[in-house]
Formats: C-alpha cells, sequence, structure tokens
C-alpha cells in the first residue's frame, strides 16, 4: 500500500478551461487525473443531443480538449485518468478514446461503466408512480421525460483499476466517486471502512469544482492574484482518509483554510447526513488547518452506512420560457427601466388574450444596478434591465419576446442593447425530479476493452441513527453592529430548487456572535424578496471547522433551467448575506 496518493482536480463542469491537464502533469508525483463534468442541467442537455444524434451525448471537450492533446504525457508520466464524461453515451465516449488510443498507438486500457442510464426501463418505472423526494410532486407525464439517471458509487471505479484500467470512463456518478474510486482501489478500502470513505469522499468534493478551491469564487478576492493562471487542486490523500490540499507551483491562485472551508460546504445541505451511494458523510468534526503556504490538511470526516438506494434524477419538459437583458442610462434610468418592462408586460398580456393562450405562468422583471438583488429598487443612472416569462405554449413566448422588442421606438430614452445574436428565442423549461431506486434494482457494467463484468453494490444494514446536533453557547449581550464579512467567509450555491449557504467564521470566537444574530427571523427578512410560499429554512452548525451551512428550500423559482431568475443557482446569495450587519461585543470589534 501506497503511503499517499496524489490526485488532481481538472475540471469542474462542462465548459471547464483546457488549461488544467497540461498544468497539473507537469506535477511530477502525480497519479491521477479527475475530471467532473456533469449536473443535472448538463444531463437534459445531452439527453437531447443523442436525441438529434445517437452518436452523441458525452462531454466532447474531454476528447477534444483533454486526451487528444495530451494522451502522450499522459502515458508518459504513467499518471491514470477518471471522468464522468461519459454522461449519457459513456460507450461511445469510450469507443472514441480507444480508437484515439490505437491510432496513436498507445498501450492503455480504457473502462467503461454503465448502468446508470435508466431511461429504457421508462415504461416499468412510471408504473410506481414515485412522488419527488424533496416536493412531493406527481411523476411527470412519460412524453415529457428527457433523461433518467441513478447516481452510482465509487466502487465500480475501484473495480475497473483493479482490473488494470488506465483510463475509466463513467456515466452518471456522485462527484467525488471519481477521486473517492482512486482511494478506495490504492489503499484497499472496504464498505465497512466508514470514516476513510467519508474523508476519501470529502478530497473528492474539495476537488470537483477545480479551482474553486484554490481561490476562485473565494470571499477575499482581492488576495487572489494571477487568476489568468489560476492553480487547479491537488489532494495528497493518505491511508486514513485524510488528506492535504495543495496547487502547483509557479501558478497563482491561493490555498488557505477560507477557500479549503468554503468548498467543504459548497451544496453540502446537512453537513451530519451528506448522503452518498457509497457512506453517509458526517464533516461536523472536520479539521481544516494551514500547513504551509498553499498547503492545508483536513482530517476527522465521520462515515455511516450506505443507503440501500441510488439517488436518482430525471429531467423532463414542462412549458417554455425565454427573457432579454435591455440597459438603461441617463437620469431616473431605474424608473425607465421599470416603465418599459410594465409596458412590455401589458403589451403582451393583451395579445396573448386575444389569441386565447392563457395567462403567463410566470413573469420577472430585475433592475440589475437598483440593488435589486437585496430586495431594494435604488434610482441609479446605468441599470440593467432583465425581463423573462414562463408559460405552457411556446407561441405565447414568442409573443412576449416580440413585444418587447417592438416597444424599442416607445420607449423612455437611453435605451441599449448589444446586438449582432438576434432576438432571444423560447427554450424549453426542463425540471428536475428526484426519487430514489433500489441498489438491487441497478446492474452496473464494467467493460475493460475485451473483458465484461457486472458489478452488484452492497447492501448495508439499516443500523443507521440520527446524530443529534450541538449549537454555540449564548453570548453577551452585543453591543456593535458589523458587516458580516469581516468576521466570516462565504460560499453558496444550489441544490434543485434550495439554495445552500455556507459561512465559515474567521476566527472560533466569532461563531457564537453570527449564529446568534443569523436566524431564521433576519434570513427571513433578507431574502423575503426571493422566498416561496413553502420556503423553510434549516441551520446547521459544525464546530469541527467553525461554520455554519443554512438551508433555504421553495427559493430559485425552480432553479437551474426551470427558473427565469437572474441567478436561478443562489451563486450570489452569501455575497447578499455577507453584506449584512450582525451584532458582536465591543470587545471583539475593537480588535478587529
Amino acid at each position: 500500500m501506497k503511503s499517499s496518493i496524489h490526485i488532481g482536480g481538472a475540471s469542474g463542469y462542462w465548459g471547464e478551461s483546457a488549461m488544467a491537464t497540461p498544468q497539473l502533469l507537469e506535477y511530477k508525483k502525480l497519479d491521477y487525473l479527475v475530471y467532473d463534468y456533469l449536473a443535472e442541467i448538463t444531463m437534459s442537455i445531452m439527453a437531447q443531443a443523442k436525441a438529434k444524434d445517437a452518436s452523441r451525448g458525452f462531454a466532447t471537450d474531454f476528447i477534444d480538449h483533454v486526451l487528444k492533446p495530451n494522451l502522450e504525457e499522459i502515458a508518459k508520466h504513467k499518471v491514470k485518468v477518471i471522468s464522468n464524461a461519459g454522461g449519457i453515451n459513456p460507450e461511445e465516449c469510450g469507443r472514441i478514446v480507444r480508437s484515439i488510443l490505437k491510432e496513436k498507438k498507445l498501450d492503455l486500457k480504457v473502462a467503461i461503466i454503465s448502468g446508470d442510464n435508466l431511461i429504457k426501463n421508462l415504461s416499468e418505472i412510471s408504473k410506481k408512480k414515485n412522488k419527488d423526494m424533496f416536493s412531493r410532486t406527481d411523476f411527470p407525464e412519460k412524453s415529457d421525460i428527457m433523461s433518467i439517471n441513478a447516481y452510482l458509487g465509487a466502487f465500480p471505479i475501484a473495480k475497473a483499476l483493479d482490473e488494470g484500467a488506465d483510463i475509466i470512463i463513467t456515466g452518471r456518478c456522485v462527484d467525488s466517486a471519481v477521486t473517492l474510486g482512486a482511494c478506495i482501489h490504492e489503499f484497499s478500502w472496504e464498505s465497512s471502512d466508514l470514516d476513510s470513505l467519508a474523508g476519501g469522499s470529502l478530497a473528492g468534493h474539495i476537488l470537483e469544482c477545480g479551482p474553486q478551491a484554490t481561490g476562485g469564487n473565494f470571499t477575499d478576492w482581492e488576495k487572489v492574484d494571477n487568476i489568468s493562471n489560476i492553480g487547479y487542486p491537488i489532494a495528497e490523500i493518505y491511508p486514513d482518509g485524510s488528506f492535504t490540499v495543495t496547487k502547483p507551483n509557479n501558478t497563482g491562485g491561493l490555498v488557505n483554510i477560507g477557500t479549503v472551508s468554503e468548498q467543504m460546504l459548497y451544496e453540502i445541505g446537512n453537513p451530519k447526513a451528506y448522503i452518498l451511494p457509497d457512506v453517509i458523510c458526517d464533516f461536523s468534526e472536520v479539521k481544516i488547518t494551514q500547513t504551509d503556504e498553499n498547503k492545508v490538511h483536513v482530517s476527522s470526516s465521520k462515515g455511516y452506512e450506505a443507503p440501500n438506494s441510488y439517488k436518482t434524477c430525471l429531467t423532463y419538459k414542462d412549458g417554455y420560457r425565454s427573457g432579454t437583458y435591455l440597459t438603461f442610462y441617463g437620469e431616473n434610468s431605474t424608473k425607465k427601466a421599470q416603465k418599459f418592462a410594465d409596458a412590455a408586460i401589458a403589451r403582451s398580456k393583451k395579445r396573448i388574450s386575444s389569441s386565447n393562450l392563457g395567462e403567463f405562468e410566470a413573469i420577472s422583471t430585475e433592475i440589475l444596478g437598483s440593488e435589486s438583488q437585496f430586495g431594494n429598487k435604488l434610482e441609479n443612472t446605468e441599470v440593467v434591465l432583465k425581463i423573462a416569462s414562463k408559460h405552457n405554449n411556446k407561441q405565447a413566448i414568442e409573443i412576449f419576446l416580440k413585444e418587447i422588442s417592438g416597444l424599442s421606438l416607445a420607449t423612455p430614452p437611453g435605451l441599449s442593447s448589444f446586438t449582432g445574436a438576434g432576438r432571444a428565442k423560447p427554450s424549453p423549461i426542463i425540471r428536475l425530479f428526484s426519487y430514489l431506486t433500489p441498489k438491487s434494482d441497478i446492474v452496473v457494467k464494467i467493460d475493460l476493452d475485451t473483458k465484461q463484468e457486472i458489478f452488484k453494490d452492497k447492501i448495508s444494514p439499516k443500523t443507521n441513527k440520527t446524530v443529534p446536533g450541538i449549537f454555540p453557547e449564548k453570548v453577551e449581550q452585543p453591543e456593535v453592529e458589523i458587516i458580516l464579512k469581516k468576521l466570516a467567509w462565504g460560499r453558496s450555491g444550489d441544490k434543485g430548487n434550495k439554495a445552500n449557504i455556507g459561512l465559515i467564521a474567521r476566527k472560533p470566537e466569532f461563531v457564537p456572535y453570527i449564529w446568534h444574530s443569523l436566524t431564521e427571523k433576519k434570513l427571513r427578512e433578507t431574502f423575503q424578496h426571493f422566498l416561496g410560499s413553502k420556503s423553510k429554512i434549516e441551520r446547521f452548525y459544525l464546530p469541527g471547522s467553525n461554520s455554519i451551512n443554512i438551508l433555504i428550500s421553495d427559493v430559485l423559482d425552480g432553479g437551474g433551467m426551470a427558473s427565469i431568475r437572474n441567478d436561478p443557482q443562489a451563486k450570489g446569495f452569501a455575497q447578499i448575506l455577507l453584506m449584512q450587519k450582525i451584532s458582536i461585543s465591543k470587545l471583539i470589534s475593537d480588535n478587529l
């Protein structure tokens, strides 16, 4: 067994920069390159692509920008590659990789892992009439469904490595599995090594968004130098599941407690029950320590028995949406933009009514520059109007877009826009539906060149117990108000229609003040302009990292490609919260 392995996180999404692979290959100790390309939106895009062309449906960037230019170096350095680039069509992706290897005369073995794609079982699945595991909505109409994929785990990847694979291509697996699979293989972890599995999963979670762990999207962005050459993250992982995060020398970016902590909390929901196919993780006691410049050690993850089901997500069409951006400048531009929006909406409603198309499902206007994201509407001399709508009929959306365009000569003065792409067009609303599939119902296939194997996941005894949370103690009567950013780092993101906001106290003594100031009432006041009728706010305390994780449901207008918000994935929610004032003691204030 190796004393440690070095894994480089080279891709965080489909569209990631091509600079990561050659940069990481210069790191001489590198053992693995891992690539994460998939999200729920990505799966629907890939499903549409495959529906039009059976040879598509995978991340073409992996072929064109990763393997073709770098295969010789990958082979030379004996670095193994693990990627979920297969998307909806891992078989075709693997076939192309094998043909390239043959053409380049490189002796590398390719493994293709499939079984996650359940669309062929649509009729059988629809008969079960599952309800969404979060919203409890009914199962969608069969004709609207675009993709169905179970989130597979890391043990099939480890099995392929055991069999000698050099390049592994999967379909939909959880993002962290590409890292955990390498750990299971190298350290011979079993399904019972729960704390180690949780640690390897956390390492994968830190790597899965690429440079978000090395200074990207960091609260203290001014301290992050040379993002044009930002270093991609490398995790040195040890047999007990602890690991050290770093980046290549002579690269930009920053690795410190804040950058790594922000990424740990990113989109994890309940940190005491981060549910993955191979282990249920508890990150509440995780310790994050700066050990050297651009080196951070992470330890003390806790694991519980894996669930007996795979989370399964399907995407489906549910009407149409579209919108556009227009700029106004000059005196009273906020009022100009609002007057324009009101007129465009009135015209559109009148026309669709006369056409018997029914009402719009939703219309959204946000005047950027007037602090609309903060729930305000301040007057400004330069603003951007974002105006969008939803309707179940494509024709209604076309009318909406036409009326926006047709109002341009009747507008208040100062209207401008960047032209060249033509008028916006309607696009399908893509919604997400999540449910559970028993592991016993899924057949996972491993295709290693001429050898095919069937993998069956382990069924765990139902021994998990709910672990009670602990909370910061009460503090002295606060005396001074201060902007939260001076006390904490923060990052936010989405989980479907939920917003996840992670806050990390810059010093342990700040935690009680942050916790007791950010009550549910305070959070509701801060985000009231986004909240839905069923919005629920949950707070979780992570004493190990002096962190607080906040989860807000029903807040993103459906999220992803179902939303018509300017920020449908809550990427800026932490920025809104960090601008809020909280109360602290004068003693702490005087020592900031």
